[in-house]
């Protein structure tokens, strides 16, 4: 039976990686296009979140939304949330309508087909680098300029198993701060237990969101990054503690 499991975790971590890789290869001119110019980015954004919907859907996953405040429509934020798993990202896209561009790890540029299109729509940060790290502020001030809102997975990377949610670096709540727009933290319930990094394990389910209260940073000066990085992380932690029971 122990078997059986393992040939199924492998077939089914080969059936996301097809998901994720088929439908680029299928709209590869479409979205080389999209790309051509910043203006034309709500239209890849567009297609970024037919293509996230298309892979949970293909991976057996039902998205359940609870959100307390949605974002309104033409107005930027700084979206933000727990980090434990490769479908954070499609999950992401899913759940928020608002064009947005993801701050996120140069490392996942290397990816074959994905990493292609990820390089050239996101904002890459070499977290070593302080020089990467202002970079990242320049860039997304352009980007918020234009209308856009931002999106980053503020534990800076994906946390060990056993750690339920992993402290967060101040730049979020810095750029929100900056730009004095509010802060949307949404938790991710279930995405841990559903595919995580952990190669044999996982499989089909519901993926509980949660969207939470926007923090609004109105009068925030940068002595208040801390205080706002903490508020932020306690709202998703305890959410997270409440999805457990």
């Amino acid at each position: 039976m122990r078997v059986f499991k393992y040939i199924f975790w492998v077939l089914y971590r080969i059936w996301f990686y097809i998901l994720v890789g088929l439908p680029i290869i299928i709209m590869f001119p479409v979205l080389l296009i999209s790309i051509s110019k910043e203006s034309w980015y709500p239209f890849f954004f567009k297609i970024a979140r037919l293509w996230a919907r298309f892979i949970l859907f293909g991976m057996g996953f039902t998205v359940k939304i609870e959100a307390q405040q949605l974002p309104e429509k033409d107005k930027s934020y700084m979206f933000i949330a727990n980090h434990t798993s490769m479908v954070d990202i499609m999950l992401m896209l899913s759940c928020v309508k608002n064009p947005f561009v993801f701050v996120g790890k140069k490392e996942l540029a290397k990816l074959p087909l994905f990493g292609f299109f990820y390089k050239r729509t996101c904002i890459l940060v070499d977290r070593s680098s302080a020089k990467s790290r202002q970079a990242v502020f320049l860039r997304a001030q352009k980007r918020l300029k234009s209308g856009l809102s931002i999106c980053i997975f503020p534990e800076g990377g994906v946390p060990e198993e056993h750690i339920l949610l992993d402290d967060f670096k101040d730049g979020a709540f810095r750029l929100a701060i900056n730009h004095q727009i509010p802060i949307v933290p949404l938790t991710f319930a279930d995405t841990k237990r559903r595919f995580s990094y952990t190669f044999f394990s996982g499989g089909p389910g519901r993926m509980r969101v949660k969207i939470h209260r926007f923090l609004y940073t109105n009068g925030l000066t940068i002595h208040d990054t801390k205080v706002l990085n903490s508020r932020s992380r306690e709202i998703i932690l305890t959410q997270l503690e409440r999805f457990k029971k």
